[in-house]
């Protein structure tokens, strides 16, 4: 589907044009957006044969998941960015033409940011701050703001997963978690880089109200990454204290074993002595042997219990 909205010299909104009544009314045209919103191959060959666009620009809006970027052609600039599905937190892409009197936006999956920003553009009222730069802003903040809670909710899951208690459940769910952080990482990095190089574009910043727009976004990018790294941070150290909590307690039990062990080793060995079959072993014919050896080791193994305690290997 291809839809166009345009402002009109007389600072009107004009919606739902189509590309023919876009071209009649251009001596009318302030400046317009259109928008590709999952096109067919009939409505993508329009974006060279309409609008003129450099076939490179229109291979790269075909083929998804290009690296994000900005190509600059003669009279306009093309950006490749990515955005997230906030449920699935899975990539996407959309694709902008951005020149001084129009805008022009292609993505061949729904993008709730396009359709936000073109919701605030059609149904407001017209300010001078509009244009095309204003609406390529739009875009660009909703879908950095939208890391956001994408963040907040790991943050959640992460402060549910400190109360966890078993190993194998909490070490799983961590991953997950470090592995979407990762992720995000690997995909706002790119954003800062366009981001930058925005801010450094003579051919983009025209006014300092445009700095002022994209420097605000370039904050939140860089809150965002903070985000990011601190979160890794807080995964890791819940990670080392369940690690070193785990340890800790494998190391009381083996120590309560080996406690448990050196008791009875000494009273194995009487009971290995008198166990063997050798016929001249006085104590056998002895009236009360057998209650001295049970006596002489329970003392034994009470005197090795109260020596282990009292010097802190039981508690």
């Amino acid at each position: 589907m291809i839809r166009t909205t345009a402002v009109l010299e007389d600072n009107t909104i004009a919606n739902g044009l189509s590309l023919e009544e876009l071209k009649a009314k251009e001596n009318e045209i302030r400046w317009f957006w259109t928008d590709f919103n999952l096109p067919d191959e009939k409505e993508i060959a329009e974006l060279e044969r309409f609008f003129g666009f450099h076939p490179l620009a229109v291979e790269d809006c075909v083929n998804r998941l290009q690296r994000p970027k900005i190509d600059y052609y003669e009279g306009y600039a093309f950006f490749v960015l990515h955005y997230l599905h906030t449920e699935k937190i899975q990539k996407k892409e959309i694709n902008i033409f951005l020149a001084d009197r129009y805008i022009v936006t292609f993505h061949s999956e729904k993008s709730d940011q396009v359709e936000r920003a073109w919701k605030e553009i059609t149904m407001g009222t017209v300010t001078k701050r509009w244009g095309p730069f204003y609406v390529f802003y739009l875009i660009l903040d909703k879908t950095v703001d939208d890391f956001f809670p994408i963040l907040y909710d790991l943050e959640d899951r992460i402060n549910v997963l400190d109360e966890q208690r078993k190993m194998e459940t909490l070490f799983e769910q961590l991953f997950q978690i470090r592995r979407q952080l990762l992720y995000l990482r690997h995909t706002i990095h790119p954003m800062q880089e366009i981001v930058m190089e925005i801010l450094d574009s003579e051919h983009l910043i025209r006014h300092k109200t445009d700095r002022a727009y994209i420097k605000d976004i370039y904050d939140h990018l860089l809150k965002i990454s903070e985000m990011i790294e601190s979160t890794r941070e807080i995964t890791a150290d819940i990670r080392e204290n369940h690690l070193s909590i785990n340890t800790h307690r494998t190391n009381r039990i083996i120590q309560v074993l080996t406690v448990i062990t050196t008791i009875f080793m000494p009273l194995t060995l009487i009971t290995g002595i008198y166990g063997m079959n050798f016929s001249n072993m006085p104590e056998l014919k002895w009236k009360y042997g057998y209650f001295a050896v049970l006596i002489f080791m329970a003392l034994l193994g009470t005197g090795l219990y109260q020596w282990f305690k009292r010097n802190g290997w039981l508690k």
